[in-house]
């Protein structure tokens, strides 16, 4: 039997110690021979998740009107670098592209990159979008989009990619919580002693709860500061996550729309730990960018005209308006996405007003 990921997970542990939740839900996505997103992503109703752009395509053709109302509010440059980051199966820019046909003079600007490390994934964009108006290319890092033409920048459901370490807080102190192998060669999880270091959060935390930090979401949020202040542009960040500094443990593993133990089948589920925009935003505006507030999907997407959008999909289809109606209250209805997801921006120039963030 060839060896898994667990197998080898297992062995790692063993000979080096107990693993980090970050270190562990990185290897459990990215791992090359092994990880989900690495061999095995799988989205859609048919696959282990859904996402907004899968919902309907209200929503990327919303973020394309955005897309185009911020390049507007940037002075319509000549040349704009439309950035995605973590494109999925590329819907979300088929829509985005389809919205941008309103506009010739922006497709004409446009230098569209797809950020994707994930070679199954990065075919699937090239063959939603070999017949796009606008042809893609593909970088593996940030760091790579050039700076010399204004950005404007997407990334839905990415920080929920970006895992976190998690620490306890007992009767004794500060503990932190990783995963080790049990005498059966299982994984679980256990309590280590915390190096130097360790900073305790600012705000109550009671015994018992756990706290999660992500340098990797910290790191994003300076990284696209970076990238904004020295090309000009904005960022646009939606994820389900906090939008206030709070204890509590969010890792999950979704495997054909169910959660299922993160530690039963590593490489096999997606795992994801909630978005902290605090922390986003806060790493972004210490990297010299500017910031919006945290805005509920539901309230963003009403602010750029889904409802008048649905009604129009509506009228053209009236045998489909239950259907669209169901996708409208999927992603605004406060009891399913429209609350729990959430949307923020990085921005340079200072005096930059971005749609959808006015109030």
């Amino acid at each position: 039997m060839a060896e898994t990921l667990k197998d080898r997970l297992v062995r790692e542990i063993v000979l080096t110690g107990p693993m980090t939740v970050a270190d562990y839900v990185t290897r459990c996505l990215h791992d090359p021979r092994g990880g989900y997103y690495a061999t095995r992503p799988a989205l859609g109703e048919g696959g282990d998740f859904i996402t907004a752009p899968l919902v309907s395509q209200m929503f990327g053709e919303l973020i394309g009107l955005w897309a185009i109302e911020t390049w507007s509010r940037l002075g319509a440059p000549e040349r704009v670098r439309l950035v995605e980051v973590g494109p999925g199966d590329g819907t979300l820019m088929s829509d985005v592209l389809r919205a941008a046909r309103l506009v010739p003079a922006f497709l004409q600007a446009l230098d569209l990159i797809l950020i994707e490390p994930s070679a199954p994934l990065r075919a699937e964009q090239a063959r939603r979008l070999a017949e796009s108006d606008v042809h893609p290319r593909w970088l593996s890092a940030l760091h790579q989009v050039e700076t010399d033409a204004p950005v404007i920048l997407i990334a839905n459901e990415v920080l929920d990619c970006l895992p976190a370490r998690q620490f306890i807080k007992t009767e004794g102190g500060w503990a932190e919580r990783r995963i080790g192998v049990t005498d059966d060669n299982e994984l679980t999880f256990g309590l280590t002693a915390i190096a130097d270091g360790f900073e305790a959060p600012g705000f109550e935390v009671e015994p018992g709860q756990i706290v999660e930090i992500s340098e990797q979401q910290a790191a994003f949020g300076r990284d696209l500061a970076t990238m904004i202040r020295a090309a000009s542009g904005a960022a646009l960040l939606i994820d389900y996550g906090r939008s206030k500094p709070e204890a509590g443990d969010t890792l999950q593993a979704l495997r054909r729309h169910q959660k299922v133990d993160p530690l039963s089948a590593p490489g096999e589920a997606d795992l994801t730990q909630w978005a902290d925009f605090p922390l986003v935003l806060e790493a972004a505006v210490r990297g010299g960018a500017d910031v919006t507030g945290c805005v509920a999907q539901g309230a963003f997407l009403k602010a750029l005209g889904i409802e008048a959008r649905a009604q129009r999909l509506m009228q053209g289809r009236p045998e489909a308006a239950p259907v669209i109606q169901r996708q409208l209250d999927r992603l605004t209805a406060p009891d399913q996405m429209g609350e729990l997801f959430k949307a923020a921006a990085i921005f340079s120039p200072r005096a930059l007003i971005l749609p959808g963030f006015e109030v």
